[in-house]
């Protein structure tokens, strides 16, 4: 112990693949992996060594997707697009305020 990294928040992103036409959809297919992969990067770039970007199973919440959730606080965000991912960064990671238009459902 004592050489654990220590973040301050933990996101994941719901990257599960759904095979066919399942009426909920699927995280993947809604353009999941990439805004991850997106979001790791910008914070990367950002320096944001205290940030986790993890992708996750099935997180259930496959018709609101990409569904992301983020750790302490539990906050479950419906990100749809880049501006969605900058909003996230900018309002929620580095500023410490949820959201409330990317909610995936009422917190």
């Amino acid at each position: 112990m004592g050489t654990e990294k220590k973040y301050k928040y933990h996101v994941f992103f719901c990257t599960n693949k759904r095979e066919g036409a399942h009426p909920r959809g699927c995280c993947a297919n809604k353009s999941s992996i990439m805004l991850r992969n997106l979001m790791k990067v910008k914070t990367k770039n950002l320096g944001l060594t205290n940030v986790r970007i993890n992708a996750s199973g099935c997180l259930d919440k496959c018709e609101l997707g990409p569904t992301v959730v983020v750790y302490p606080e539990a906050v479950w965000y419906t990100i749809k697009n880049e501006k969605d991912v900058d909003d996230l960064i900018s309002s929620h990671l580095l500023g410490g305020k949820p959201i409330k238009r990317l909610f995936a459902f009422l917190q």
